[in-house]
């Protein structure tokens, strides 16, 4: 039976401040939660209707989770979907550690994106372009926002990141820094390299002045309309595109 103290803290998990305090965070809806029962996370409480059990036998059998059956009405009660048949996962936080780039590599920089949606898209684009590598400035949406998670449908559990002051990470970088801005090469002409880092800004400031001079390359994509500017999430689409096309 699920106890009210569990019901309380999995509700708790929606806020940053005990996300950081228990170390834990949850997702919901059968692609996330499949995605993470199949991952090497450490899931601890798993919530499934009989629609998911007969889905996934196997996976509700995993060892070391504490795993019940409940209704539609109990898992639309404790997560955030509004509407939600099949489970809800919670499973504890990967420490937040630095992580090197090998110089064929391509990662991607992420300077004050708060927008979750946008942070979870780019999550779910890196991992569609075979990017494993996220280095964000700590003011910069928190990863396991749910938000962030229900956006990037799965690929959390396949892209590493790593919180740092970013200006200090890209000073002690000897890869080439590729800068998105409106003014800049067109990337369609610019020659891209297989390593480096792509650095996206702010959605509304772009990229920091105090990252600006860090920037060996500015890159932009042409316009061929009059729309002032494209969403981060989607010009990260685009940039990541070009390079596999023409860097591979």
């Amino acid at each position: 039976m699920l106890s009210k103290n569990t019901v309380k803290f999995i509700k708790s998990l929606q806020q940053k401040k005990f996300r950081k305090q228990e170390h834990a965070f949850f997702v919901e809806g059968s692609k996330n939660v499949t995605e993470l029962l199949r991952s090497d996370f450490k899931v601890t409480h798993l919530l499934y209707t009989s629609k998911f059990a007969e889905n996934h036998p196997l996976l509700i059998q995993r060892p070391g989770i504490t795993a019940l059956e409940v209704d539609q009405k109990m898992l639309q009660a404790i997560g955030s979907f509004v509407t939600n048949d099949s489970a809800l996962a919670v499973a504890q936080m990967r420490d937040n550690r630095s992580f090197g780039l090998n110089s064929n590599e391509l990662a991607i920089a992420l300077d004050d994106v708060r927008d979750p949606g946008n942070l979870g898209t780019i999550i779910r684009i890196a991992d569609w372009y075979g990017i494993t590598k996220l280095i964000m400035s700590e003011e910069s949406a928190d990863f396991y926002n749910p938000k962030v998670l229900n956006s990037s449908m799965g690929s959390f559990t396949r892209v590493q990141f790593f919180y740092t002051d970013l200006e200090a990470y890209l000073k002690k970088s000897n890869l080439p820094i590729y800068g998105a801005y409106l003014e800049g090469r067109n990337i369609h002409q610019a020659e891209l390299t297989a390593g480096g880092i792509i650095l996206m800004g702010n959605e509304s400031q772009g990229i920091s002045d105090k990252l600006s001079p860090l920037v060996s390359h500015r890159l932009t994509i042409p316009s061929f309309g009059e729309a002032e500017s494209l969403n981060v999430a989607v010009a990260t689409a685009v940039i990541c595109d070009n390079f596999r096309r023409t860097a591979g």
